[in-house]
């Protein structure tokens, strides 16, 4: 069996570690920490990792992630997640019909509903997404849901000012 991984850092002691992994929100972190911190203290690999509740594997692969980053190695990382549907240029475009707003004629709508560019994106991009997607993507560009009132396309501005001065109140 070969010797066992060294670690290199020297700017905590275990007591150090202890303190730093007391001042962590991050529970994992916490764990492998302490773990560091009894390998500091000279217990062996086998004892620290089968205090901390890791394999003596997996103590070993943070022990390396602790030589090459210090502390902040220790973070659980989160995965980037899935790629987005739609990329820059359709989210811009999306941006730009959305405060457009949409054609009456065309569109066949006086106000865009979730519902409706749902069905602008899948006919543009064929992407289909849900309702509730639509309004995270409206988020994401800073758009909120709150909308004026909206107007009929075929009202009268001089009727309704004149309608304003004939009218008893």
């Amino acid at each position: 069996m070969g010797e066992a991984i060294k670690i290199t850092r020297t700017e905590h002691t275990a007591e150090g570690v202890r303190a730093l992994a007391a001042k962590s929100r991050d529970g994992a972190q916490v764990r492998r920490l302490l773990a560091i911190a009894l390998i500091l203290e000279g217990r062996s690999r086998t004892e620290a990792a089968e205090q901390s509740g890791m394999d003596r594997q997996t103590l070993r692969d943070w022990v390396h992630r602790y030589n090459a980053e210090g502390v902040a190695g220790l973070l659980s990382r989160v995965p980037p997640g899935p790629a987005p549907l739609l990329n820059e240029r359709q989210m811009a475009e999306l941006k730009d019909l959305v405060v457009a707003g949409p054609d009456p004629e065309k569109d066949g709508v006086v106000r865009w509903r979730c519902v409706d560019l749902r069905e602008q994106i899948a006919r543009r991009y064929s992407v289909m997404l849900h309702e509730r997607s639509v309004g995270k993507l409206l988020r994401r560009l800073n758009l909120t849901r709150l909308q004026p009132r909206p107007y009929h396309p075929k009202k009268n501005a001089e009727a309704q000012e004149a309608f304003k001065k004939t009218s008893p109140a």
